[in-house]
């Protein structure tokens, strides 16, 4: 299961199909969220997707797109998964590129989607500050997270390399 992609084409037709996924996975982890929060949030997105630095997608055996990760300047900025994609160690193999190809180094994600939290503490991200309201200004707060930097590079990557083996 290797079948990242990098370039993304950023047509309308792509970045349709990467908001529809967005909105399927939005809706089953960030269930704080409104219907109207999703809808405003929305144009948000489809602007991130066209300016972010960094647009990578996974692609299943069939060439459907089932999950996408966004990046700029070392921190993960978007990872979503299929509805019907998700528990297949999709977002796994995404984050492991983005260390190891991309040296992301943080990640926000939302407080109330716990879901997301446990999943990137279980890739080896650690809580390090929090702020009430999202970049937006919005009432959601943000977990800030990232890698644990106190080890040397050699010791981490052999750190990493061992959590993504027992995952």
């Amino acid at each position: 299961m290797s079948n990242i992609i990098h370039p993304v084409d950023r047509d309308d037709a792509t970045l349709s199909l990467l908001l529809t996924i967005w909105e399927g996975s939005v809706k089953s982890t960030h269930t704080f969220l409104s219907d109207q929060d999703i809808a405003d949030i929305k144009p948000e997105v489809y602007q991130t997707l066209q300016m972010i630095e960094v647009l990578c997608c996974y692609e299943d055996d069939q060439g459907i797109l089932q999950g996408l990760m966004g990046i700029d300047n070392h921190k993960i900025e978007l990872l979503f998964i299929s509805e019907n994609a998700r528990g297949q160690g999709i977002g796994k193999l995404l984050v492991n590129h983005a260390i190891t190809q991309w040296q992301v180094k943080s990640v926000d994600v939302n407080a109330q989607n716990e879901q997301g939290l446990i999943f990137y503490q279980h890739m080896g991200f650690q809580i390090i500050n929090r702020s009430e309201f999202d970049a937006q200004g919005r009432p959601f707060p943000i977990l800030h997270l990232c890698l644990p930097f106190l080890l040397s590079p050699s010791l981490f990557f052999s750190f990493t390399g061992y959590l993504f083996n027992t995952i």
